[in-house]
C-alpha cells in the first residue's frame, strides 16, 4: 500500500511573492463579499419598508378600508405570493406596514445607516415593543453591542430595559432610551436582579450552588449578556491562600470598560453576615495581591436566590461601596408589572 497523502503534500510550496499575491486577492474577494452583504442588507430593508409605505399610502387614499376591510392584507399576500414568492405573506406585509409606520424617516435613521448590525430579522423583533422609549432602548444597544437576532429577543424578553429603568429617575430612563447603557461607575455595572432562566433549574427543586455554578459555566455565552457590557469570563474556583486557610471564588471576571476585577459568590439560600465578610475579605486580597498597575479596585457580588434587605443593610454598614448582594431569579420576570413601574417613574 501507498502512503497516505497528509494536507501539507497536498498544498506546493510557493514563494513569498506569489504568497502575498494570494493574501492580497483573498483580502480583496472577502472585502467585496463583506460590501455585498451589507448592500443586500440595505436593499432588503429599503425594499420592505416601501413596500410597507405603498401599503400605508393606499390605506389613506379613498375608500380602502371599507371596501377589503381586515381582507386587505390577506388578499394582497395571495396576490403577491403568487407572482413573487412566500416572502410576501400575511404576516411579513403585516411586518412591512409596521416597520414604515414605526419608522416614517427611514432613509436618516440609524436601521438604514447600519445595515451590518441591523438585519431584516432585527427589526422584526424590534417592531413587537410597542413603547418608543423601550424600543429605542434596544436598537441602540444592539447597534453598540452587535447582538444576534437571539440576544436581542432574549434581553427583550428579560425585560432588560424595564430592569435597568427601576432604579433611575424619569430623567435616567429618558437617557436610558435615548443613549443606551452608558458605564461610567460601578453602579453602572451591577444588577439588583439577575434573570438565569436560561439555566432551565426548577426553582422548586432542590439544587446545589456547584450544579448552579456548573450551568452557568456550561452556558457563559448568555451569562455574560446577562451581566452586560464589559464582562471578561477569568475563572471559575479561583483560589487564594491566606494564613495557610485555602479559599475559593466562585467566578472571577474582569471588566475592561471599568478595569477591575469583578468577583462572584453564588448563594443557593439567604445570605448570611459571614458571607459579606468572606466576600469583603476576597476583595481586600484582589486588591492587594492581584490588582496591578492601572487596576481599579475589584467589586464583589454575592448572588443570592432570597435577600434580607435589613441583614444586608447592618451587615455592610461601613463596608466598601464596591460590595453588592443581588438576587437572582430562575424564570422570566413578568414584563407588564415591570412596565406599570417603569410608566410610574416617567409620569
Amino acid at each position: 500500500m501507498g502512503k497516505k497523502k497528509t494536507e501539507a503534500t497536498l498544498i506546493p510550496i510557493y514563494d513569498a511573492d506569489l504568497m502575498q499575491l494570494a493574501d492580497t486577492i483573498v483580502a480583496e474577494i472577502e472585502s467585496e463579499r463583506k460590501q455585498l452583504a451589507v448592500s443586500i442588507n440595505q436593499t432588503i430593508k429599503r425594499t420592505y419598508w416601501n413596500v410597507g409605505r405603498h401599503i400605508v399610502e393606499f390605506e389613506q387614499n379613498g375608500n380602502a378600508r371599507a371596501k377589503y376591510g381586515t381582507r386587505l392584507l390577506t388578499s394582497l399576500a395571495k396576490i403577491l405570493v403568487a407572482r413573487i414568492g412566500r416572502g410576501y405573506s400575511h404576516p411579513n406585509l403585516n411586518n412591512m406596514r409596521k416597520f414604515y409606520l414605526l419608522y416614517p424617516i427611514f432613509q436618516t435613521s440609524e436601521i438604514f445607516q447600519t445595515s451590518e448590525k441591523l438585519t431584516w430579522s432585527h427589526i422584526c423583533e424590534l417592531i413587537t415593543i410597542d413603547n418608543d422609549l423601550e424600543r429605542e432602548f434596544y436598537e441602540k444597544e444592539c447597534i453598540a453591542e452587535s447582538w444576534t437576532v437571539n440576544e436581542l429577543h432574549r434581553q427583550k424578553e428579560s425585560g432588560l430595559f424595564m430592569r435597568l429603568a427601576q432604579s433611575k429617575d424619569k430623567e435616567g430612563v429618558l437617557q436610558l432610551a435615548h443613549q443606551g447603557q452608558n458605564l461610567q461607575k460601578v453602579e453602572d455595572v451591577v444588577k439588583d436582579t439577575y434573570t438565569l432562566e436560561f439555566l432551565g433549574i426548577d426553582a422548586k427543586k432542590r439544587y446545589k450552588e456547584s450544579e448552579l455554578e456548573q450551568k452557568l459555566i456550561d452556558n457563559m455565552q448568555t451569562f455574560l449578556l446577562e451581566l452586560g457590557k464589559g464582562f471578561a469570563f477569568v475563572r471559575r474556583q479561583y483560589p487564594l491562600t491566606i494564613n495557610n486557610v485555602h479559599y475559593h471564588i466562585d467566578l472571577v471576571f474582569y471588566h475592561r470598560i471599568l478595569k477591575c476585577f469583578v468577583l462572584i459568590d453564588l448563594k443557593r439560600g439567604a445570605v448570611t453576615h459571614k458571607d459579606i465578610g468572606q466576600m469583603n475579605m476576597y476583595m481586600g486580597y484582589f486588591a492587594k495581591e492581584e490588582n496591578v498597575e492601572g487596576d481599579n479596585p475589584p467589586i464583589g457580588i454575592i448572588m443570592s436566590h432570597y435577600r434580607d434587605e435589613l441583614l444586608v443593610e447592618y451587615a455592610t454598614y461601613g463596608m466598601d461601596s464596591n460590595l453588592f448582594v443581588s438576587k437572582y431569579e430562575l424564570y422570566l420576570p413578568d414584563k407588564d408589572e415591570l412596565r406599570k413601574l417603569v410608566a410610574d417613574i416617567l409620569k
